[in-house]
């Protein structure tokens, strides 16, 4: 059986991502929270913390931060069934979860302030790329993601959102300066595009289905942004022509202060949401985020035009 307040203390050193922070978080001395979690190491066998900054969890680390959630959330459940003093009053289980930065921006977070409300949860969202969030999952890092994996993560249920569209888009006058001639490889390997950062790959994507050909997609030169709301303010000042979530850009491009490269070439992104099975809350958060994507989101069954 392992002693909660040595739980608590890695939980803290974890999610704070130093035992100077964790120490202030606890109302506790930087030494007591070492103390703690070296005494937690010494029962359990094994280094449970990465002293790195921020300090990150070895595989058992998260796997007690998963037990200390799941016993916290069914504490507070069983507290509202039976009389008893169950957890005191202001406590509240901090999940972590991983998103997509465009997900974040354009629905998620309708989602997330359902979840705190239904059932007053803290949440801890780190953003990923779409095809990266799954990993932490894997890793046991977080509980549960938006991802573009539809395969399930072991332990996990994959539940399809929908369809996020992307559309290839960049101010007139830039259009005008380096696609005189419209839309070829020559002008795609001249014209700057805008990268979110190393594990974008939507503008590759792009100009591979444009071309038709995966292997003639040139090295494209690139501002790095990595900012949803920046990436459409940097497309309509003419900084570069990027892939903008389709719910961001279509006012400015009803406006006219955005413009396709080509119409009718939008990109599709599936996307999904995968929740740890067992999770007490799982089905409030499977609820919350399935009713806040299908507002923004193409049903995964409708072509992307």
């Amino acid at each position: 059986m392992y002693d909660y307040t040595l739980l608590e203390a890695l939980a803290a050193v974890l999610r704070e991502g130093s035992f100077e922070r964790a120490a202030r978080a606890l109302h506790l001395t930087p030494s007591a929270v070492s103390q703690r979690v070296r005494l937690l190491e010494e029962r359990a066998g094994q280094v449970l913390v990465v002293r790195d900054t921020p300090a990150r969890a070895t595989e058992a680390g998260a796997r007690l931060c998963r037990h200390l959630e799941e016993v916290a959330l069914l504490e507070r459940a069983l507290a509202a069934d039976l009389p008893g003093p169950g957890p005191s009053p202001g406590a509240r289980v901090t999940l972590p979860v991983a998103v997509n930065a465009d997900s974040l921006a354009t629905w998620f977070v309708a989602a997330a302030a359902r979840m705190a409300d239904e059932e007053s949860l803290l949440l801890d969202i780190s953003l990923e790329d779409q095809e990266h969030t799954a990993e932490r999952l894997r890793r046991g890092e977080v509980v549960a993601a938006v991802t573009a994996l539809d395969r399930p993560v072991p332990g996990c249920r994959s539940v399809p959102l929908g369809t996020l569209v992307y559309r290839a888009t960049a101010s007139p006058a830039y259009l005008a300066r380096w696609f005189p001639a419209g839309v070829d490889a020559q002008a795609l390997a001249r014209a700057p595009c805008l990268t979110f950062n190393r594990q974008d790959r939507l503008q590759q994507q792009w100009v591979a289905r444009v071309l038709g050909d995966e292997a003639a997609v040139p090295a494209l030169a690139t501002h790095w942004l990595p900012s949803t709301q920046a990436f459409v303010e940097a497309s309509a000042a003419g900084l570069g022509w990027g892939m903008n979530p389709e719910p961001l850009v279509r006012p400015l491009l009803d406006q006219g202060r955005l413009v396709e490269l080509l119409p009718d070439q939008a990109l599709g992104v599936p996307l999904y949401w995968q929740c740890r099975q067992g999770l007490p809350v799982a089905a409030t958060l499977t609820r919350a985020v399935c009713e806040a994507a299908v507002a923004v989101l193409l049903p995964s069954d409708e072509p992307v035009r």
